[in-house]
């Protein structure tokens, strides 16, 4: 089993290197007449790229000191993101290329067709009808005049080969969307989340509670790259909708309490009438989750570790994330909703989507989920599909709902394509209103 593991993962690093590689040919190798500054320059780039990449992922994980950490986080995690982007770049350039060509050949063409003058052959002389004057001899020492000499032809002025032209302009063109993806993408996810608002209507909700609204936010992943300023600006945006309560869904952290103590310290400010809650994601087992557990405790927020509260209206239950099964702390639908009024509607706190299955099992009215990132850098929302019944937005199964919110923060590079960051007030509706 062993060597089956060493055999995949060399063939997946072969892969990658093979696709760098591929990368590098189009972007340095292709667009430089040869070996020079330039070329030297472009490989030192795509060598230390994925060297730092690979020394961040490794930091984090392996728990390396917190300085360290943000040293390499964001070249390395840039880098990984700038990668995904200048690949998809070079492979869109690989339709451009023989397109521009023939463009440039179509152009080229006529100057090279047009005809060229006949030269003339023994031309008639021309009569002289006045008298030759005479001309006196040159003195002696004198040099003659030299006789004019045909006109030499211009000399060809050397340019890039047309193949050198294609590969500046299409691997200049990928290079430039590729910056301008991954810089509009940090910007989106420095910049904060935006609020969306949606109408979840329950069947079972009476209607005193109609238009409770719960503030849903999941994926912080406060860090290396995301710490206390990105933080403050979260938990402004969620107090700025007043929500009735705050749903806080699990990966706040990518790190130890020792470290993101600090940057998770505004969470004390949230404020909603009935309060903040708080489940475990995946990233808390990988950074002590029993440590964060007692520390949003302290922040004022109220973990709901396989636990059930009444609210006005409805119950409110969590479950621990599926990560939590390796450490005995998985989830228990059981415990968090057995024996409770079946008549009374229910809202589930849950990390990933995919626990909709159990919750449907046990009667749950709305699951609220983060985990996906609504697939945080496209096309990576086609992967995620394969691992997820619902990537992002409101989804029903059977009696069930699941609304899975895209997140606030980002894993890994601190960027967003295609799956803008939210934090999302959930209202809920009842028939009778």
């Amino acid at each position: 089993m062993v060597i089956v593991f060493v055999l995949m993962g060399l063939l997946a690093l072969a892969a990658v290197a093979g696709l760098y590689w591929y990368v590098w040919r189009r972007l340095v190798r292709d667009t430089t007449s040869g070996p020079g500054l330039a070329r030297r320059a472009g490989t030192v780039v795509f060598v230390a790229g994925p060297v730092l990449m690979i020394a961040a992922v490794t930091a984090e994980r392996a728990g390396a000191p917190f300085w360290l950490q943000q040293v390499l986080a964001w070249p390395g995690f840039l880098w990984m993101a700038l990668s995904i982007y200048l690949l998809l770049g070079v492979v869109a350039g690989e339709v451009v290329r023989p397109l521009l060509r023939r463009v440039m050949e179509r152009r080229a063409a006529p100057s090279a067709a047009l005809p060229q003058p006949a030269p003339v052959r023994n031309p008639a002389p021309v009569p002289h009808t006045e008298p030759v004057p005479r001309t006196e001899s040159a003195p002696t020492g004198a040099a003659a005049p030299e006789e004019p000499s045909p006109a030499e032809p211009p000399r060809p002025v050397t340019t890039p080969s047309r193949r050198l032209f294609v590969s500046r302009a299409v691997g200049g063109a990928a290079a430039a969307v590729a910056l301008g993806t991954v810089g509009y993408g940090t910007y989106g996810v420095l910049r904060g989340p935006r609020v969306k608002r949606i109408t979840v209507p329950l069947a079972k909700l009476p209607r005193s509670a109609h238009g409770y609204r719960i503030a849903v936010v999941s994926d912080i992943h406060l860090g290396p790259t995301l710490g206390r300023d990105f933080c403050q600006r979260v938990v402004d945006t969620i107090n700025s909708t007043q929500p009735d309560l705050i749903a806080v869904v699990g990966d706040l952290v990518d790190g130890s309490v020792k470290d993101l103590g600090p940057a998770a310290a505004p969470l004390a400010r949230l404020r909603a009438r009935h309060g903040s809650y708080f489940v475990t994601g995946n990233h808390e087992y990988y950074s002590g989750a029993a440590q964060w557990v007692r520390e949003v405790r302290e922040l004022g927020l109220h973990p709901l570790e396989n636990a059930r509260t009444e609210m006005a209206g409805f119950d409110l239950a969590g479950v621990n994330d599926v990560a939590g099964e390796s450490e005995g702390h998985g989830p228990d639908f059981g415990k968090a909703l057995g024996d409770r009024d079946t008549a009374r509607a229910v809202v589930l706190l849950a990390h990933q989507p995919v626990q909709i299955h159990d919750a449907v099992k046990h009667g749950v009215d709305l699951q609220l989920s983060g985990h996906t990132h609504g697939g945080q850098l496209w096309p990576g929302n086609y992967l995620a599909e394969l691992a997820n019944p619902t990537v992002a937005g409101l989804e029903r199964y059977g009696d069930t709902q699941l609304y899975v919110s895209r997140g606030a923060g980002a894993w890994g590079p601190p960027t967003r394509v295609g799956a803008p960051s939210d934090i999302t007030v959930v209202e809920l509706a009842s028939p009778q209103a």
